[in-house]
Parts: structure tokens; C-alpha cells; sequence
């Protein structure tokens, strides 16, 4: 690893993680002089009484009906913020609650930037870095561990049409507290945690493996891989255990911050052009790509010496040992294919792009995506349309 000459590392977000780790939410409601908050969710996690148990640790606030709004869809759109907002503003609230995954907690972060920025249109505010007043306290509760948004200065809102993706990046979206307790991942089916699971492993690949990486991020995402290579594969198969489900959570948390740091790669870049040209699952593109991305990245030098690391976070000592100096590199990359040709067995989840529903036709606008994506300027080498084809051809 070497060390940048200079680098910036910014995680604000407090922590709070563990079996009981909702108990203490009187308490930090408190710390942030918060007693009329605004809870977003969907119908599902109320209808699997998740947001009962959230509301049963909150008995020192009373909670109007109307202060919850049920109806987030799995997609943050600008529709639903501004609802949200104007319900924020019309029951004078002080503070937002996200209990849900991206989209809610990306719905979320686009309610607190329009009442934050007092804007009504928050398409002005794309981009990065164009909140500039003081943010209402905000708290996410995950019930996904995959995406790290509780721990991300991003999020992804559609227009009202929904065709087109308004993306928003500021170091003020973040949330003030994250409370990770496993009794909220616990709905989520084989499936779905292997699908999460193997999104927080691409996010810890490639924070380990771009361009900006730093010590701290590389701290985080070998922690974050070392908790992966050894719990997802167990907790497919046993997706009520406490123990498993709480480090797969920790895991996806400490990705999530490694990746806000030193940022995505060509793995991410060519996913999210799948996603949005073939609208596919950003979980089940990423699968796929995985193993491609990496064997793509193994004629750097640069990613090669990264790769011997996530064989050891993955693999284990022994396996590192065991291994030639100049085949760990390849090594780390069977390891992954191991992991998710495991999850193929477990769970059936996807190994081609064929399968989820990209077609060749479309090779073309997705390399036309992808080239645009600033994923790329994290990534070893200037990756070429070529490259880009190469690995779609690879994975199809």
C-alpha cells in the first residue's frame, strides 16, 4: 500500500451499532434537541411491524400518525421529497427519522436538502457541494446491508418523469447518527442478502483498489472484506443468526464509508450504465460485473499489489501463505468467484448479463454511459471503450 502525499478522509456520521443498539435512541433524539420528527419508510417494512419496533424504543416523544409517511417508493423520485418536505414544514418538525434502504434514506437526504436550502425546485441543487446552510438533525436506521448510504455523502433522486437520474454530493448529507441493529436486516430472505451482501463487497473492492484510496479508507474496506469472506456465506444459510446478520451489517457500514472516500471504479461505472440503460438491479448487475472488473484490472501493477490483500482479507492466512507471491493477485480474483459461485448455489442469484436482461443491442449506450461516468477517473489505467466492451463481452 502506499501512502498519498496528501488526502482528505471525512466520516462524521456517530455510530451506533449492536443487538440493543435502538435502545438508545431517546437518548441521542435528545442529544439532538429533537422531538417532532418526520419518519420515512415504506408499506412493506410496516406491514413486517419493522416500524413498530422502531416506534416502541421512541416512548419519550409522541408520534402523530401523520408525522410517518408510509408510501416512499423504491425509487427516490422528486415527487416524493417534495411531498415529504411540504409535510415536514406543515407539522413544524425537527428532525427526519429514515428507516428503509437507499431510496428512503436517499429520499430523506433530499427532504433535509429542501427544507435545510428553503428551496421549493431541487434540481437547483445538483451536483456536489451546493448545500450551504445548516442541515436538520437527521438519523437513518438501514434494513438493508448493502449500499452503505447510511454512511454516504450521496444520493440519487429521479425527476418526475422518471427518466432521468438528478445525482447530489455534499459532505452535509450525511446523516448525524446511524444505528445499526440486526433486528431491522432480519426480514431480508436468502436472496436479497446475498444480493446486499455481494453490493457491499464490490463497494469494498474497488474502495480498496482506486486511485484515491488513503490509509484510513483502506482501513476500513479490509475490515469491511475480512467480516464479508467470513459471514456472508454462512449467513445465506442461516439468515436469522444475530451474530452473522449484525457483522454482514457492520461490513456493509464500514464499505459504505471506505467507498465514500476513495470513491468507485470501473465496476461501479460500467453497473450503474447497465442499470440505467437496461434497468436492471444495481445488486445483480454489480454481481456479474465483479469478477470480470477484477480480472480486467490484473494488468495494473498497481490493482495486482491491492488484489494480494483482498485475498488475504478473503481467504484467510493460511490461503495467503500457501499461495505464490505472483498468484495471489489471481488468487484474490478465484476467491471472488468462489464467494459468489457459493451465493449461485445458495440462492440462484446471477452470474451473465444475459440473465438479468442486458442485450448485446445494447452494448453500444452502455459504453456511452459508462465513458461519461466519473467512476473512470478513479480506475487504474484510462480505460477505453474498447476495455469497456471487452468486460461486457466477458460477463454476458
Amino acid at each position: 500500500m502506499k501512502t498519498p502525499n496528501y488526502f482528505e478522509f471525512f466520516s462524521p456520521v456517530k455510530i451506533n451499532s449492536g443487538e440493543q443498539a435502538l435502545s438508545t435512541l431517546n437518548y441521542e433524539l435528545e442529544q439532538l434537541h429533537v422531538s417532532n420528527p418526520l419518519i420515512l419508510t415504506n408499506q412493506t417494512l410496516d406491514e413486517l411491524k419493522i416500524l413498530d419496533i422502531l416506534l416502541s424504543y421512541m416512548t419519550k416523544i409522541d408520534i402523530n400518525p401523520r408525522q410517518i409517511i408510509k408510501t416512499v417508493p423504491n425509487q427516490a423520485t422528486l415527487e416524493t421529497v417534495q411531498k415529504a418536505s411540504h409535510r415536514y414544514r406543515e407539522l413544524s418538525c425537527d428532525g427526519i427519522i429514515a428507516l428503509g434502504g437507499e431510496a428512503i434514506i436517499d429520499t430523506a437526504k433530499g427532504v433535509n436538502l429542501t427544507i435545510s436550502e428553503n428551496v421549493d425546485d431541487l434540481t437547483k441543487l445538483t451536483g456536489i457541494e451546493t448545500a450551504h446552510g445548516d442541515m436538520q438533525p437527521f438519523i437513518v436506521i438501514p434494513t438493508t446491508s448493502g449500499t452503505g448510504s447510511e454512511a454516504a455523502l450521496s444520493a440519487v433522486i429521479s425527476d418526475s418523469k422518471g427518466e432521468n437520474s438528478l445525482e447530489f454530493m455534499s459532505s452535509k448529507l450525511m446523516p448525524d447518527l446511524a444505528v445499526i441493529d440486526p433486528r431491522m436486516t432480519f426480514v431480508l430472505p436468502p436472496r436479497l442478502t446475498a444480493s446486499t451482501g455481494v453490493d457491499a463487497l464490490v463497494h469494498a473492492v474497488e474502495a480498496y483498489t482506486g486511485l484515491q484510496t488513503n490509509p484510513l479508507s483502506d482501513a476500513y474496506s479490509f475490515a469491511a472484506l475480512k467480516l464479508i469472506g467470513q459471514n456472508l456465506e454462512q449467513l445465506v444459510s442461516d439468515v436469522n443468526n444475530k451474530k452473522l446478520r449484525l457483522a454482514m451489517n457492520n461490513a456493509a457500514l464500514m464499505a459504505g464509508i471506505a467507498f465514500s472516500n476513495s470513491h468507485a471504479g470501473v465496476i461501479h461505472a460500467i453497473g450503474d450504465a447497465c442499470e440505467k440503460i437496461s434497468e436492471v438491479s444495481h445488486g445483480d448487475a454489480l454481481a456479474v460485473l465483479l469478477p470480470h472488473g477484477m480480472f480486467y484490472n490484473l494488468k495494473f501493477e498497481y490493482c495486482r499489489n491491492s488484489y494480494q490483500d483482498i485475498l488475504l482479507a478473503l481467504a484467510g492466512s493460511e490461503k495467503f501463505v500457501n499461495t505464490a507471491a505472483e498468484d495471489r493477485a489471481l488468487m484474490a480474483v478465484d476467491a471472488v468467484v468462489g464467494i459468489l459461485s457459493e451465493l449461485r448455489f445458495l440462492t440462484g442469484i446471477p452470474v451473465r448479463l444475459e440473465e438479468i436482461g442486458v442485450k448485446r443491442s445494447e452494448f453500444n449506450l452502455i459504453v456511452d454511459k459508462a465513458m461519461h461516468n466519473s467512476a473512470l477517473l478513479n480506475s487504474a489505467g484510462n480505460v477505453k471503450r474498447s476495455d469497456i466492451v471487452t468486460i461486457l463481452e466477458a460477463a454476458f
